[in-house]
C-alpha cells in the first residue's frame, strides 16, 4: 500500500501519539529543591532566602 491508501483507510490523527507519562514525583522547578531552599548553592539570592525561610521558621518555636 502506498502512503495515501494507509490515509483513507485509518485517517489523520493530529492529537499526541502513545501512552501520556504519569508523575514520577521529581521535583520540576527549582525553588523546591533542598539545595535550593537551604542557600547551598552559592547564590546569594537564594541563600537570603534561605535566611528569611529560617527565620520564620525560628518563629513559630520559642
Amino acid at each position: 500500500m502506498d502512503d495515501f491508501d494507509l490515509i483513507l483507510q485509518n485517517g489523520i490523527s493530529f492529537g499526541r501519539g502513545g501512552e501520556r507519562k504519569k508523575d514520577d514525583g521529581k521535583v520540576k522547578t527549582k525553588a523546591k529543591k533542598k539545595k535550593y531552599i537551604t542557600g547551598a548553592h552559592g547564590s546569594g539570592s537564594a541563600m537570603q532566602k534561605a535566611k528569611y525561610r529560617q527565620q520564620r521558621a525560628n518563629r513559630k518555636h520559642k
